[in-house]
């Protein structure tokens, strides 16, 4: 009889990788899990829930019989994903660190460990799904839209991919909460997390402030006026609505203030009232392409988004020296420097590259 393959999973103290756990187990694999810790949460305000998280973790894998290794990886999450995050915001541009993470974390320094340990196969409980065809890996949307995380997966290479399962990318979220209840998990309940990874969800400005200096500068309107100070343009993004405590007394109507841009040199913060034309642009260059399978041939028309849960875009993308341009059907609200574009054809997706810049 053959040996089953052996799968260590993420388990992270959440309804999905527990599920997911379980879903492997019968599907015949022999499974052990890993729990990761890969933030020093002492380091800083003491909100992230590591503690509450290892226990439920060890809850499930308890229940489900199988052994659970416990590792700090917080000095490779600081060196590898945090140190870039960092210096992005410096710049005054809008990292996404969930994607690095996965790429050189969950998918590089789990999987590596976890080979280590005799794994076959690692496993998370991401919602996205892996096909094969003729020794080539594709990347696939999740069954399910509203939780689909292809997006931030798009920098994993094929060897990365051919070395993981996704056992949730064929069920919906809903589902996963039934299965949970059904076998008395400790998760069943259990809210998603929707903070930054493995940082957890905290005041994001007051978290900046720890690492980041304030350098006061001028909020100004689209005509030059000043309205107000800002504490540093690293604390804002393009789109931003939420703390700019701009209130009345400014502007000629009721409707609220979002961030149009971040003027570096002058260290000035353009508002704008209203869901203002300004937001919208039809073209974007991004640097660093990442293509899963191979390099397309260009001009190439995919659809794209420009952030987590957007709606796929119709676009045309081109080369532009070691960039490439991409150029959207419809202009595209709050193109945001830093943040990545990620393309897809149809339930594929094809990769992604990060946003430099922008126009009309």
């Amino acid at each position: 009889m053959k040996k089953p393959l052996k799968v260590i999973i993420g388990l992270s103290g959440g309804v999905d990788s527990s599920v997911a756990a379980l879903l492997l187990i019968e599907q015949g694999f022999e499974v052990e899990a890993l729990f990761m810790k890969n933030w020093e949460e002492d380091d800083i305000d003491g909100n992230c829930t590591a503690h509450k998280d290892l226990s439920d973790a060890q809850k499930v894998a308890d229940k489900l019989g199988i052994k659970l290794h416990t590792v700090n990886f917080s000095s490779d999450y600081w060196d590898h994903v945090f140190k870039h995050f960092l210096k992005e915001y410096k710049k005054g541009r809008t990292p996404n660190p969930d994607i690095l993470c996965n790429q050189k974390i969950k998918f590089k320094v789990f999987l590596d460990y976890a080979f280590n340990l005799g794994a076959d196969k690692i496993s998370t409980g991401h919602y996205a799904r892996i096909t094969q065809k003729d020794g080539v890996f594709q990347l696939k949307v999740g069954l399910d839209n509203n939780k689909d995380q292809s997006y931030f997966l798009h920098l994993l290479n094929q060897d990365q991919l051919s070395k993981s399962l996704f056992p949730l990318g064929e069920i919906k979220k809903n589902k996963v909460r039934e299965i949970a209840k059904k076998n008395d998990f400790i998760t069943a309940d259990k809210k998603d997390s929707t903070g930054i990874c493995f940082i957890g969800e905290r005041n994001f400005s007051k978290f900046l402030q720890t690492y980041l200096p304030k350098q006061q500068g001028d909020i100004i309107d689209t005509n030059g006026k000043f309205i107000k100070y800002h504490q540093g343009l690293s604390f804002y993004t393009i789109g931003q609505r939420k703390g700019l405590e701009i209130g009345g007394g400014f502007g000629t109507s009721g409707e609220p203030w979002f961030v149009v841009d971040k003027l570096l040199e002058s260290n000035e913060l353009l508002v704008t009232q209203g869901d203002s034309p300004l937001l919208y642009h039809r073209f974007l260059s991004a640097s660093n392409p990442h293509w899963i399978t191979t390099s397309p041939t260009f001009p190439l028309k995919c659809t794209a988004k420009i952030r987590y849960r957007q709606v796929s875009q119709n676009c045309i993308i081109s080369e532009q020296g070691d960039r490439i341009k991409v150029e959207f059907d419809q202009p595209q609200r709050a193109i945001t420097s830093g943040q990545s574009v990620v393309f897809y054809e149809q339930n594929t997706c094809l990769g992604g590259a990060i946003i430099e810049t922008r126009k009309t």
